[in-house]
């Protein structure tokens, strides 16, 4: 039985990341909505979502990323995986918010601090636990970012402490400014630490082209994702207009290495189970 794939998007370029000029990165509800509803038709199972503005800032108000789940809902059961993260000057309680919206279903959790660029992405323990606890008492699924391998240590020490518990989803995170570079050599080394059989998946920021993403899956990788947030470009300087078109050249990858895209039920029985 050939091995299951999910793909993941993050649809959502930071507003001070530029976007090619053929590029319309998707910042309203409708604008969101649309993107994501496209990207499952063409085969993700998982979309990554920040709750921005109607600038596409990271705030507190859960208004426009309500709004957008409710236009997802209407054609879709896509998995929401809300975001704990990213640079900002947000409070513990904001920077979880999306917690708040009970269709959110998985979140993102940091591992540990890391620098991004000139600056520090701060997530110290304490932090990490008090997200966690969140989740737990939300019933979402926490999926683990890796940024370093001392953050593999982290897991561990917070599942002793039962703040998370198998199965734990591991996602490496590479390519950050400052942070661990998007290798194969990073990546590998990441990989092998992991425990027996989990289950992972890869984040490469800046990405240019597909070739860390075919090292993961051929190293193992349960999900891997695609999205404006992580680059806008697939191949060489192949620009995608859409983030439904990085979905479908990443689907034409998985089938050409032999492997099968996940389907939704498939990948919520991965991933929520």
């Amino acid at each position: 039985m050939k091995r299951k794939v999910m793909i993941g998007v993050a649809p959502v370029r930071n507003p001070g990341m530029p976007v090619p000029e053929s590029c319309v990165n998707p910042l309203t509800p409708e604008q969101v909505a649309e993107q994501t509803l496209a990207c499952a038709r063409a085969g993700a199972v998982m979309v990554h979502l920040h709750v921005r503005d109607e600038k596409g800032e990271q705030t507190g108000d859960l208004t426009h990323f309500s709004r957008t789940l409710d236009l997802i809902r209407e054609e879709s059961e896509i998995v929401i995986q809300g975001s704990t993260g990213g640079l900002s000057t947000l409070t513990l309680e904001e920077r979880c918010v999306a917690l708040n919206d009970p269709r959110v279903q998985m979140a993102s959790l940091n591992m540990g601090s890391t620098n991004f660029g000139d600056h520090v992405y701060i997530n110290t323990l304490p932090d990490i636990r008090y997200w966690a606890r969140r989740m737990q008492e939300a019933h979402v699924v926490p999926e683990c970012e890796i940024f370093a391998l001392s953050m593999m240590d982290t897991v561990g020490r917070l599942a002793e402490e039962g703040l998370l518990h198998t199965p734990i989803h591991y996602n490496f995170a590479l390519g950050f400014t400052s942070s661990l570079a998007a290798t194969p050599d990073h990546l590998h080394c990441l990989q092998s630490a992991l425990p027996p059989n989990a289950a992972w998946g890869l984040v490469h920021d800046g990405m240019r082209d597909f070739s860390l993403l075919a090292a993961a899956l051929a190293f193992g990788a349960s999900i891997v994702r695609v999205g404006f947030e992580d680059g806008c470009y697939y191949r060489g300087d192949r620009v995608a207009e859409s983030n439904a078109v990085l979905v479908e050249e990443i689907r034409e990858l998985i089938d050409r290495l032999g492997y099968d895209v996940a389907s939704l039920d498939e990948a919520k029985q991965m991933l929520l189970t």
